[in-house]
């Protein structure tokens, strides 16, 4: 007679309760004085759900160039909602190196960049709504050239808008024409606009 192996009673341990104390361990070796200690646990971090929030603080502290393109690369690879929220406000930051660093890494996550892009074209600060245009420029995503379109229809602020028209002259399609055109009318005493404006139908007639 074969025999049946008895069910263990024992309750299968959470994932990520099970994964806390490594995570604890990484986050606090992330405060480690070395470098190189720091570099590993920001890599061996992206293993470990739910410390995002914790990688973009110490993000918006680390001196260590190294140690923060291993933070960046993990904030990527991760990709969760904390990640993308702590990026954003790393692109308000006062630290130029901070905010093209936080740009560059958004740019590589358009599905989860996507949700949250209209949202970023109509802030209420005009340097946030560049970046948001800056990020475009290599946001792999069908709706970057709608989302351009809208910026130069209607943002009000010239910089804003000459941004986007730098960036449709790249991966603008003839659908656009007729938006650009209407830009120059409404910004018709801007020298840079009608530059800008004219430069992108050119290339996208010869395109």
């Amino acid at each position: 007679m074969a025999l049946i192996k008895p069910q263990s009673s024992a309750p299968v341990p959470d994932l990520d309760t099970a994964s806390a104390p490594r995570s604890a361990e990484l986050l606090q070796q992330l405060g480690s004085a070395s470098a190189e200690d720091r570099r590993w646990a920001a890599r061996d971090l992206v293993d470990c759900p739910g410390v995002s929030a914790e990688l973009v603080r110490h993000l918006q502290t680390e001196t260590e160039s190294s140690v923060r393109e291993v933070i960046l690369t993990t904030l990527v690879r991760l990709g969760d909602a904390q990640a993308v929220s702590g990026l954003v406000d790393c692109m308000r930051s006062e630290e130029a190196s901070l905010r093209n660093e936080a740009i560059e890494a958004l740019k590589q996550l358009p599905t989860e960049v996507a949700p949250i892009m209209r949202q970023l074209l109509s802030d209420a600060d005009s340097d946030m709504r560049i970046f948001a245009v800056n990020v475009l420029e290599s946001l792999r995503h069908p709706l970057v050239e709608s989302w351009l379109a809208e910026v130069i229809e209607k943002d009000p602020h010239v910089n804003v808008c000459a941004t986007a028209v730098d960036l449709l002259g790249e991966v603008g399609s003839r659908e656009v024409l007729e938006p650009l055109l209407r830009l120059k009318n409404r910004f018709a005493r801007e020298p840079y606009i009608q530059f800008a404006a004219d430069l992108a139908i050119k290339r996208i007639l010869e395109g």
